[in-house]
């Protein structure tokens, strides 16, 4: 199973979850995090499905090593195995037809950004999670696609089962409004799309799929203690 957005053409976006592998345990079964205990030859049987499922050419996908920042940079395709160069960044775009951006996240939400405006095509998927959100991971994955940008933010985890301390409600809460904490639990949906409104997107659509509710679904890093897999988006200019 897999969530696809009903991109515009020329775009392909997938987002992942953790059915469909063939990882075991707590990383069963689609697990694509090779920076876990799992066996790093099913995580790349795992990551050429997810490409598969989306279109892609693993052998052209590009991966970053994710930093819970704001840098977005263009990808450079070096395939998908773990000792692969990746740059230390949370997002990446490109305009080159066939390059598969490949994020991981398990219970951050990954974001995809598509350029609408009858130019020259141009892709971007981020990683959101708190501390990028409020660095403002948002706002430059929009100003890497540039012109008329839609976008469509991933299953995370939601309201429901994002519990946060007063470190981080405050400035979310100055950041995006007193209503994206409520009872203790951040609302990171929300905040993310004022976040991508705020920074030129025409288009916002969101999945609300909580990764903490859904465990036959999805990885949860918090649900989990920490021992989990990963889930992810696959996009690629088609």
């Amino acid at each position: 199973m897999h969530v696809r957005w009903q991109a515009p053409d020329p775009y392909e976006v997938v987002f992942t979850t953790r059915q469909g592998g063939v990882s075991e345990g707590p990383y069963a079964s689609l697990n694509l995090g090779a920076r876990t205990a799992d066996d790093e030859a099913n995580v790349f049987e795992n990551r050429r499905r997810a490409y598969g499922v989306a279109g892609a050419d693993p052998e052209r996908g590009a991966m970053a090593l994710q930093v819970h920042g704001s840098r977005v940079v263009r990808a450079e395709p070096a395939g998908i195995v773990a000792h692969a160069a990746r740059p230390s960044c949370d997002g990446l775009w490109t305009e080159e037809a066939g390059v598969g951006l490949m994020l991981l996240t398990a219970d951050c939400l990954p974001i995809a950004l598509v350029r609408l405006d009858g130019r020259r095509p141009r892709l971007g998927v981020v990683h959101a999670g708190w501390r990028g959100l409020l660095e403002g991971i948002a706002a430059a994955g929009v100003a890497a696609v540039g012109g008329k940008v839609a976008a469509v933010v991933g299953p995370g985890i939601g309201p429901c089962c994002y519990e946060v301390r007063g470190d981080v409600a405050e400035p979310f809460r100055a950041a995006f409004g007193a209503d994206v904490v409520r009872n203790g639990h951040l609302d990171l949906w929300s905040a993310t799309q004022r976040a991508l409104e705020r920074a030129g997107c025409v288009q916002v659509e969101r999945t609300d799929l909580c990764t903490a509710c859904h465990a036959d679904l999805f990885f949860s890093h918090r649900r989990d203690g920490g021992v989990t897999g990963r889930q992810g988006v696959v996009a690629h200019v088609a």
